[in-house]
């Protein structure tokens, strides 16, 4: 890694790759996908840098067995199209490292509360606000690098 401040002290403390495709089969516009673990549970990760929040898949959030009763409060989000009510946590959000060091930093996550019959289709996202803002991070779109420090 070679990210530095002008004093020499490291940008970034670790990097990935990402993956740069559609997230899935129904779309055609390409995004960084980045591979994440939050609170342990290793998966993927979209970065929506117009977004807030991670918004956690809620098969992960059931996994997990968050109770509502302990969550932040609720929030309500408009997701492609489709507003989903939720409940808000602070979830540890580890960035795995290929170079470097892994990061783990404490976010404001939205579990989307799904109603009978609903099914989520789209991936977790790691939005600015809540999330993205908790680190410093870059992209290199020549090398599909995402490089990531602490704030």
């Amino acid at each position: 890694m070679s990210l530095h401040f002008e004093d020499g002290s490291p940008f970034a403390r670790g990097s990935c790759r990402y993956e740069y495709r559609p997230a899935s089969e129904r779309e055609d516009t390409p995004r960084i996908i980045i591979p994440v673990q939050i609170e342990g549970v290793a998966t993927r990760a979209i970065m929506d840098t117009g977004g807030v929040y991670l918004v956690c898949d809620p098969a992960i959030g059931e996994f997990l067995a968050l109770d509502a009763a302990e969550s932040l409060g609720t929030d309500r989000l408009g997701i492609r199209g489709k507003s989903y009510p939720g409940n808000l946590y602070r979830l540890l959000l580890g960035l795995m490292a290929s170079e470097g060091g892994e990061l783990q930093v404490e976010v404001t996550a939205f579990v989307p509360v799904l109603e009978t019959g609903d099914e989520w289709v789209l991936p977790s996202f790691l939005g600015l606000q809540g999330c993205l803002e908790r680190l410093r991070f870059a992209v290199d779109p020549a090398q599909d690098a995402f490089y990531f420090g602490p704030a």
